[in-house]
């Protein structure tokens, strides 16, 4: 039995999730559930299977990037739309009661599978990192970062596909 489980947010306890960044801790203790309820996002939890407690969390949500930011050799290869539609990680955090235990990777992998599988159209899963230590989290797992935006960065979903598939 694997010790995380993945579900979708629900009355799971958030209020002692600790990730060491005040703006995803108060994100996820008094916000995300007004943004499920508005269908502005939907959420997901890592649990641990032993204590019920919270390991990490992400949002996914619908998003565009403007077709001149994606690099120019796969811009040419795209349809001339203004812009690419894209799924948004918009929020990612892991408890530091899990700190090297792989929860971000978790995390990620299990977003990027979650989208791969959805029927959804879209070009790219698209995160825009809180700080540089982020960046370089998803530039670790195959993530560009855009033309203007070095702290936003894409997946192209054929990428995503090829890293859920083997």
């Amino acid at each position: 039995m694997t010790r995380f489980v993945s579900e979708a947010l629900a009355k799971h306890a958030r209020a002692a999730f600790l990730s060491g960044n005040y703006r995803v801790d108060l994100y996820l203790r008094e916000t995300v559930s007004q943004d499920v309820k508005r269908k502005y996002a939907a959420c997901y939890v890592l649990i641990e299977r032993s204590t019920a407690k919270v390991a990490g969390f992400y949002t996914l949500s619908a998003h565009s990037i403007p077709l001149n930011d994606v690099a120019p050799e796969l811009a040419k290869k795209l349809p001339r739309y203004p812009s690419v539609p894209v799924v948004l990680i918009g929020w990612m955090g892991r408890d530091l009661a899990f700190r090297g235990a792989g929860v971000g990777s978790l995390l990620l992998y299990d977003a990027i599978s979650r989208v791969a599988k959805a029927p959804v159209g879209a070009y790219a899963i698209c995160a825009d990192a809180i700080d540089e230590p982020a960046a370089a989290f998803y530039r670790d797992h195959q993530f560009q970062p855009l033309v203007s935006r070095p702290q936003s960065l894409y997946l192209p979903m054929k990428t995503a596909l090829a890293l859920v598939s083997g």
